[in-house]
């Protein structure tokens, strides 16, 4: 690898970034090489894991959670079903202009189907409080959590801060605001009270014959309830039959005892009678759709929006139509009613993920970039505004989004331009003036050094100790938690399910993300806040980091499984035992002098306290 940059530190083009010449080095010797690791690129873009990896990264824009916060913290239903919709989409290289509009309008687009309104789970992934104090306000609050996801996480513009008064510092009015809120503002939150429900999912045409056979079974069954309620034949107490045929609004409390008390004998008298076997047949006939978690629009004719004076729900100002921020919007999108919604949201993701929107290649481009390399060039990946950080090379952030979207929108295409440049083959350290010159390292003059995420390094800690369970896709799991943590909750004994070590090994995307709780190994090593969109983790190096790793129960664990490993693979000898250690953990042979040194620690320690040493070592948590 190159140890400096063309010309030194003071600048690069998009010519220099990826203008390498590997594939022209002579005799073919450094170009196979070069031709070896692309190839290899190509191989782990390929792979299933691919989507796994990246998908955490994007799952951190969106605010994804399983939960949804506050006192009750409860599960959202089936929302698991978009983190594996987003796995799979990054996996299948789905191009990202699609991506942008499935996620905001999947159920407005031509051909909607389960996956489509699957991805719609992006607008109701953010924390929801399901006994607000003030009903009103909440409801704009959930409003500006979708706003506020799609002009960070698409646009790079924090526009929530226009909902009380135009923005201080960008050009960006409560009109461009609220004009936002009123694309979103049909959607409605599927619940019975406090308690959120899931909907079904596919096509219309599915979804409304699902509806229709489940109105009828529902008519049959009232009709059938009420005449045998009203046939004298029940077995039920007379005082619980009149409390069953009154409206459940108008029963007082000994009317809403007794139908708790007789209604397991009511059900199994219901299920003798003839009409369930017509529920069956209906049933057969038209079977039951996968369920999903979104939001739901139904109409072609939301509320409407009005500015809230000073932002609050009970002082409404003038009223504003659907809309896109004024100061991007050159062509602005053209709004008109779809076909069972508003279609507002498609005509807004459409815009959005267009080329005469300046800003969605940008950010994204911009995003992957600072995944390969810690930074961005831009540095605050949820701003592109005058608060947000200036990009360190204008031109080349330019060139890469107008490339991005020649190339179809292609992320493994982009992908593979980053892994085949100069940058990204740079070595870690480079003269010493350059570092004088340049400490941050704006200038792409080495490649930084830096630690893995959480969830890489608890995945490769699986994997070298050959505990990984690679199932893909499901429900989450959870993983051990110390009785501590949980100590704290109102219902410790509820609150976090029994660890199994088999189901609880699968890669960290599949962790359960408990609002109220999260789990203690990923937080220490600053898995980001998921009550709103982060463009980028914290990135901290603290005293419990090196605590939780070295004394844990899961760093523990994996190295007792990775002893029982080297015990079974190469035998009895310890440097054997040393080498493929060293080989599983960190892709290499280990240097004289370490197999020197582990040998020694052998005398007096064991092998289950070498490999704990060896899954520690700074070289498996940081990038090579």
């Amino acid at each position: 690898m190159a140890a400096g940059g063309a010309g030194g530190p003071g600048g690069l083009a998009a010519a220099d970034v990826f203008g390498c010449d590997r594939a022209a080095a002579d005799g073919g010797g450094a170009g196979a090489v070069w031709g070896d690791w692309l190839g290899l690129a190509r191989e782990l873009l390929g792979r299933p894991e691919y989507g796994e990896r990246w998908a955490r990264h994007w799952l951190d824009v969106v605010r994804y959670g399983d939960t949804n916060g506050y006192e009750r913290d409860g599960i959202k239903p089936q929302v698991w079903k978009y983190r594996d919709y987003v796995i799979r989409s990054l996996q299948a290289d789905k191009l990202f202009d699609r991506f942008v509009v499935e996620q905001l309008a999947g159920d407005e687009l031509p051909g909607a189907n389960a996956e489509t309104m699957l991805a719609t789970g992006f607008a109701r992934l953010g924390p929801w409080d399901d006994e607000p104090a003030d009903p009103a306000e909440d409801h704009f609050d959930q409003l500006d959590d979708i706003v506020n996801t799609t002009a960070q996480g698409f646009l790079g513009l924090t526009l929530a801060c226009a909902r009380c008064h135009n923005h201080k510092f960008e050009p960006l009015t409560t009109k461009d605001c609220y004009g936002m809120v009123a694309v979103f503002h049909g959607l409605k939150r599927p619940r019975n009270g406090r308690t959120e429900l899931d909907r079904p999912v596919g096509t219309w045409a599915e979804i409304e014959r699902y509806e229709a056979r489940d109105k009828r079974i529902g008519q049959l069954r009232e009709a059938t309830r009420e005449g045998w309620l009203k046939s004298g034949r029940s077995g039920v107490p007379a005082g619980a039959v009149a409390a069953f045929l009154q409206a459940p609004k108008e029963r007082d409390e000994a009317a809403k005892k007794l139908t708790r008390d007789h209604a397991k004998q009511l059900e199994q008298e219901l299920a003798a009678l003839p009409v369930e076997a017509e529920v069956k047949r209906l049933k057969e006939e038209t079977p039951e759709l996968e369920r999903g978690y979104f939001f739901e629009e139904r109409g072609v004719s939301p509320p409407a929006t009005h500015i809230l004076i000073r932002g609050k729900a009970s002082s409404p100002g003038p009223e504003v139509g659907p809309g896109a921020p004024a100061v991007v919007a050159q062509q602005a999108p053209v709004f008109g009613a779809g076909e069972r919604t508003s279609g507002r949201r498609l005509a807004l993701a459409r815009w959005i993920a267009s080329r005469e929107n300046p800003l969605t290649a940008r950010v994204i481009v911009n995003r992957v970039w600072q995944w390969h390399f810690g930074e961005g060039l831009v540095r605050t990946a949820n701003d592109f505004g005058v608060m947000g950080d200036k990009p360190s090379h204008p031109e080349l952030l330019d060139w890469l989004a107008v490339w991005f979207m020649e190339q179809g929108w292609s992320l493994k295409k982009l992908h593979e331009l980053i892994l085949s440049s100069n940058t990204y083959g740079m070595a870690k350290t480079g003269p010493a003036e350059y570092a004088g010159e340049d400490p941050e390292n704006r200038l792409l003059w080495r490649m930084p050094y830096r630690r893995l995420e959480a969830e890489a390094i608890l995945d490769s800690a699986l994997a070298v100790s050959g505990r990984l369970n690679r199932r893909m896709y499901g429900e989450f799991v959870y993983p051990e938690v110390p009785r501590e943590a949980l100590e704290g909750s109102s219902d410790p004994d509820k609150i976090w399910k029994n660890f199994e070590e088999e189901k609880a090994s699968r890669r960290a995307i599949y962790y359960i993300v408990k609002r109220s709780l999260l789990v203690p190994l990923m937080e220490v090593l600053d898995v980001c806040d998921t009550a709103r969109s982060a463009g980028k983790r914290q990135t901290t190096s603290v005293a419990p980091q090196a605590l939780q790793l070295f004394n844990g129960g899961f760093m523990n664990r994996q190295a007792r499984h990775l002893a029982e490993r080297l015990r079974k693979e190469p035998g009895a000898e310890a440097p054997r035992q040393i080498e493929l250690a060293y080989r599983l953990a960190l892709a290499r042979r280990p240097k004289p002098e370490e197999r020197e040194a582990m040998l020694a620690f052998l005398q007096t320690g064991s092998l289950e306290e070498l490999c704990r040493v060896i899954l520690n070592l700074n070289e498996f948590a940081y990038t090579n």
